[in-house]
């Protein structure tokens, strides 16, 4: 066996009311790609924690090449030569994307920041991952997919040997996923460690060397090979029984008027004679690489962002939405943001407190007041049915895993039974158990009369639920794709329409006229 690189022994770590991991081990060794699975709460994130000074383990040991290693804080890991990409983007919004990638190196000149080499150093790392981004251009100015790109890039200028990455292609499409493989496996063969933790397990076979699986805080499979292994074999470690496929009842789309319709729409960020047309009973799928305008589209819709040109109509009739609380109270239109922790969720407040966030109105008593017992009353069956792992109704929301973050802030709106639901991203950071009950959920939704557009960079997801998908390029639709559910002839349709855009008119016109699926 050779030396390992970083070796964690017997990690454990107690937090109020649960025990993150108990008794974990792990080993990487010089030029592999180690792949770290689990549910969501499984301490997969913990553990990365630990391993950069965020958390201090309770007790085991961390070796860092066979030297026992206890790092006080994240500098104290990156002066060891380990990078991280957290699961939560830790970017400082004000600042630029190349202030960002470079905050630990700065480059300086006569003792002030050298805003010039700055600039020109950030660049070869955005070239790298092929993000079509001006190093001057403000953080807060981002999609979230462009963000998570940011925070990669970031990882990547430190050059280091031990490069740890937290979900790092969460937000970004396929396309993108592809050329950040491509560097990984380069970094690999330059002798690189590299973890990385996924819920794709495509990405997993696709990238990884050895895989360590953990189950309830525990080791599941410990720094084996991944040869051999089957999909279903990981699937089991990770679930503790074999995977379930989700299974889709009968849906019928009611196309006698549109539940929501997009005319000529154009906004501040770019959308240009924006066109669509969703109905009650459908799923609308909106695809897109990352900077293709989809998120801020949706915020558009639902009044977070203002239109400069054409209308929104709702059930035929002129909608001019000016707030997200106007939306919601009443058109009836709800929005799962791609954003959770500054859009979805108020992280300082409780679980009962951000799901039941979207009907307070409907359960406030003569005075305008609310009892917890109503709230719970109402939250509750959400919270069990997607399996949030939380101790009470009362943990505070940023205490909770990012999955479970995630689930909280699908919950929300679930509870609010809207009639138009737009859903940006899902499944993010969600485990494979959980994405497959969401898939029969929205599908569910959609089949009781619930308007679905359908915001995902995950290509298998968009299909497998999708009755149709529009292509967005440049702040534009550029074409719609009829969903056959036949992956390489609709992934191929899509991708040929974000290539060559030239044929897009700004406008999906009406689905065919046949009903149901």
């Amino acid at each position: 066996m050779t030396d390992a690189t970083l070796e964690i022994r017997g990690v454990t770590k107690d937090f109020p009311g649960v025990r993150a991991l108990d008794t974990v081990s792990m080993r990487l060794e010089a030029g592999q790609i180690h792949a770290l699975l689990g549910e969501n709460g499984a301490g997969k994130s913990t553990l990365i924690k630990i391993l950069t000074g965020v958390y201090q383990p309770d007790t085991g040991e961390v070796l860092l090449r066979g030297r026992h290693q206890r790092f006080q804080s994240p500098r104290d890991a990156i002066a060891a030569g380990i990078g991280v990409v957290h699961q939560e983007r830790n970017l400082i919004n004000r600042f630029s994307v190349g202030e960002n990638i470079l905050l630990e190196k700065l480059p300086t000149k006569r003792g002030l920041v050298d805003y010039a080499a700055v600039f020109e150093q950030a660049a070869p790392w955005l070239a790298a991952l092929d993000l079509r981004v001006d190093p001057r251009t403000p953080v807060i100015d981002l999609s979230v997919a462009q963000m998570q790109l940011v925070e990669i890039a970031k990882a990547l200028s430190l050059r280091t040997k031990i490069l740890l990455m937290d979900e790092p292609t969460a937000s970004i499409t396929p396309h993108e996923s592809e050329v950040l493989f491509d560097l990984l496996r380069r970094l690999r063969d330059d002798g690189v460690s590299i973890v990385f933790v996924s819920h794709k397990l495509e990405e997993v076979f696709a990238l990884c060397d050895r895989v360590t699986v953990l189950r309830d805080g525990r080791n599941a499979c410990e720094s084996r090979p991944l040869t051999g292994l089957a999909r279903a074999d990981i699937v089991k470690l990770m679930i503790g029984r074999d995977e379930r496929i989700a299974r889709f009842g009968e849906k019928v789309v009611d196309r006698r008027r549109p539940a929501l319709e997009l005319r000529d729409v154009a906004t501040g960020h770019g959308h240009h004679h924006v066109g669509l047309t969703l109905y009650k009973g459908e799923i609308v799928g909106l695809y897109g690489l990352v900077g293709s305008g989809r998120s801020e589209l949706a915020k558009a819709i639902i009044g977070a962002e203002p239109l400069t040109a054409g209308h929104v109509e709702v059930n035929g009739q002129s909608a001019p939405i000016r707030s997200v609380t106007q939306a919601l109270n009443r058109y009836r239109i709800g929005y799962v943001s791609e954003d959770r922790k500054h859009d979805g969720l108020i992280l300082i407040h409780s679980v009962l407190r951000n799901v039941g966030i979207t009907i307070w109105n409907r359960i406030a008593g003569v005075l305008g007041l609310t009892t917890r017992r109503a709230e719970a009353d109402r939250v509750l069956p959400y919270i069990e049915r997607l399996e949030i792992r939380t101790p009470s109704l009362s943990q505070t929301v940023g205490n909770l895993s990012g999955g479970n973050q995630q689930k909280v802030s699908v919950a929300k709106w679930l509870a609010a039974e809207t009639e138009i639901l737009i859903i940006d991203e899902p499944t993010i950071g969600i485990d494979i158990k959980t994405k497959t009950y969401l898939h029969e959920l929205i599908w569910g939704l959609a089949a009781g009369g619930t308007a679905v557009l359908l915001i995902s960079s995950d290509m298998p997801e968009m299909i497998a639920l999708a009755d149709r998908i529009l292509v967005m390029n440049n702040f534009a639709i550029v074409g719609e794709v009829e969903n056959t559910r036949d992956y390489d002839q609709v992934s191929n349709a899509i991708m040929g329409h974000i290539h060559d855009p030239s044929e897009g008119q700004g406008r999906a016109g009406p689905p065919p006229a046949a009903a149901g699926v």
